[in-house]
């Protein structure tokens, strides 16, 4: 009888309640990864002149972007997320995110954008799998800031500025994989 009472509760609950329970208890469980796109940085690519230890070279967070970085961080606060480390890439926009949004990040390479040169997407993406594999049951989640392409390649998902997708370490073939549990929407949407 419980069960059909909860499942009856989930069928009624609007998608967004539902989806938002899934994600917090995720959070409360453990042993999962966010792996969160960047707030808002007008453009798109940097600069020819970009160098990655020079943040007036590269797109930066707007003042919307900064805003939305807080606010990620506060909606992810409230589904109840205690991090555990938090990883980014070495760009600016994703480093000011990290600090926005979860109060300090360590970097890491593995997180940059290969966007401009595929030439370490392959050795990049092993790293972030292995790392994801690593997790334990129960282990606080760990939390990456990266770029659209990463969290592309890694999950699937095309995420918006902002935006972050919730995973599980899982293994396919005998590799390390993903499965996606659900995303986290900067936008204050909950899908």
């Amino acid at each position: 009888m419980r069960f059909w009472a909860k499942l009856l509760t989930i069928l009624l609950l609007p998608a967004s309640t539902a989806h938002a329970d899934v994600v917090a208890d995720a959070f409360k469980a453990g042993g999962v990864a966010i792996l969160m796109r960047h707030a808002t940085a007008p453009g798109t690519f940097d600069p020819d002149h970009f160098k990655l230890d020079d943040c007036a070279t590269q797109r930066n967070l707007s003042d919307a972007g900064r805003d939305e970085a807080r606010r990620i961080g506060i909606k992810m606060k409230a589904l109840g997320l205690i991090a555990g480390e938090v990883l980014t890439s070495q760009w600016c926009r994703c480093r000011e995110t990290a600090a926005l949004a979860f109060g300090a990040a360590r970097d890491w390479p593995a997180l940059n954008s290969f966007v401009r040169d595929r030439s370490t997407e392959q050795k990049q993406t092993t790293d972030i799998l292995a790392r994801i594999a690593a997790i334990k049951p129960g282990m606080r989640p760990l939390v990456l800031v990266t770029h659209q392409v990463i969290v592309t390649t890694v999950t699937g998902i095309y995420p918006n500025s902002g935006d972050a997708v919730v995973v599980a370490p899982s293994r396919r073939d005998g590799k390390a994989g993903v499965r996606v549990i659900g995303t986290v929407k900067a936008d204050g949407q909950t899908p």
